[in-house]
């Protein structure tokens, strides 16, 4: 592993190096968004527009899964760049049992407080008991979902990402079948769809475990814990940003729900729903590129080789802003046809998703910088500019204009919110890029 860090990088090895990353998120993606599919088909559309109205509940595990594993990998990476090899094993291991024990809290809490959770994120009557055989079958996975998360970070540290992908692709291909399997011949309806979703994460869980037990010979695996509380504080305050990140999508998803509820009724929570699994494929590719380069960042500032930080952040970004366009124009000539995957073009859930997507889809062309600049800072172990760029980008921009620009500009403020906050979270994302430059040297 630290031989494939340590290796000169050029664009076409940060893009191979981070490849298998990216294909697991899109991956990871387009299971979910195939997930969605099959409850929009054989559910109904109501069915779909409840498993967004519990989203927030998932962004928040995922918030507190994120934030320990990819804080904690940047710390890991630079032990292993400055020779710390053993302490690195320690800190894998202590992380590994931190996210087991928040796992298991989850579920407890989840289970017992699921209908006021519910109650909480706003769910119309309509949709009620299908939040609640969902949400709840869900929580009891959460300990599966919580290892899930951090060993597809933990596998790019110890220089496999080609393992994380290969058991990416695993659970999701179990998730899909089972999906099917459940809901159609077995008419589980959507109980058969969270299950089939806690197999998949329970297939990522037990695999990292497997691999981390067996791999005595790598450059990392377990050993005894190191319970070293500061440097989980450091984890935890290095991976804010991801923190952020994610906690603002279950705001977000949040505030999406109940103005689309306002606007259009449980047909715009469907329409929305869908625009975010599309969006989901877009993003993907930005967090598996940056999440992908992370531990080779981490590597370089540890070992003070400059001039190949310089390297990597020119690159990352020539690449960033390539996938943007691309991601941008794709959009625009694919949506018409992956949304009758869902609905039929009859319906209303198209009408109001083909109305507004033009607007929306302009947010493709801004966010990768902002997210790959986040996970830059990350990589470099300053977790407070990531976590202000996070912060500024989602919270106070996003949520800001979703809260004005629908009561100034109607339906089409409801669309703006993205373009909008995503164009000034660019902004302040170039500014901390250039600002930090000669601290860091890159």
């Amino acid at each position: 592993m630290s031989s494939s860090l340590a290796r000169k990088h050029s664009l076409h090895s940060l893009i191979m190096f981070a490849l298998p990353n990216m294909v697991m998120m899109i991956f990871m993606s387009l299971y979910v968004i195939v997930d969605g599919m099959f409850i929009s088909r054989f559910v109904g559309t109501d069915a779909l527009s409840a498993t967004n109205m519990v989203y927030p509940a998932q962004s928040i595990e995922m918030a507190t899964a994120i934030m320990v594993a990819t804080g904690g990998s940047a710390i890991i990476a630079r032990k292993l760049g400055e020779g710390k090899p053993d302490e690195a094993k320690g800190d894998l291991s202590f992380l590994v049992l931190v996210e087991t024990v928040l796992g298991i809290l989850t579920a407890i809490v989840g289970v017992v407080f699921c209908d006021k959770i519910i109650y909480l994120l706003g769910a119309s009557e309509a949709q009620f008991e299908m939040c609640r055989l969902y949400q709840r079958t869900l929580f009891w996975f959460a300990p599966f979902f919580f290892l899930q998360t951090a060993f597809q970070v933990f596998f790019i540290t110890a220089g496999k990402p080609g393992l994380g992908l290969i058991v990416t692709v695993a659970a999701g291909v179990a998730n899909v079948v089972l999906d099917y399997i459940f809901m159609v011949p077995l008419g589980m309806g959507i109980r058969g769809a969270a299950i089939a979703t806690g197999i998949g994460y329970f297939i990522g869980a037990v695999s990292g475990v497997i691999y981390f037990a067996v791999a005595k010979n790598g450059s990392l695996c377990f050993t005894s814990p190191r319970r070293d509380f500061k440097m989980l504080l450091q984890a935890c305050s290095n991976g804010s940003s991801e923190m952020v990140t994610n906690l603002s999508n279950a705001v977000t998803t949040f505030l999406f729900n109940y103005t689309f509820l306002k606007f259009f009724g449980e047909d715009g929570v469907a329409s929305i729903t869908i625009i975010l699994y599309f969006q989901f494929v877009f993003t993907a590719v930005f967090f598996g590129y940056s999440n992908g380069v992370a531990p080779i960042i981490s590597f370089k500032y540890g070992s003070g080789d400059a001039p190949q930080l310089k390297t990597v952040f020119k690159n990352s970004l020539l690449f960033v802003v390539v996938c943007s366009v691309l991601s941008y124009a794709l959009s625009q000539l694919s949506i018409s046809t992956i949304l009758t995957f869902f609905t039929p073009r009859d319906s209303s859930v198209y009408s109001i998703t083909m109305s507004g997507f033009y607007i929306y889809s302009f947010g493709f062309l801004l966010m990768g910088t902002s997210i790959y600049a986040s996970a830059h800072f990350t990589a470099l172990s300053d977790g407070a500019v990531s976590a202000i760029i996070s912060f500024a980008r989602t919270f106070i921009f996003l949520i800001g204009s979703i809260l004005i620009l629908p009561y100034v500009l109607g339906e089409t403020g409801v669309w703006l919110s993205v373009p909008v906050a995503e164009l000034l979270g660019i902004i302040i994302s170039i500014l901390f890029l250039a600002i930090k430059r000669k601290k860091y040297r890159y």
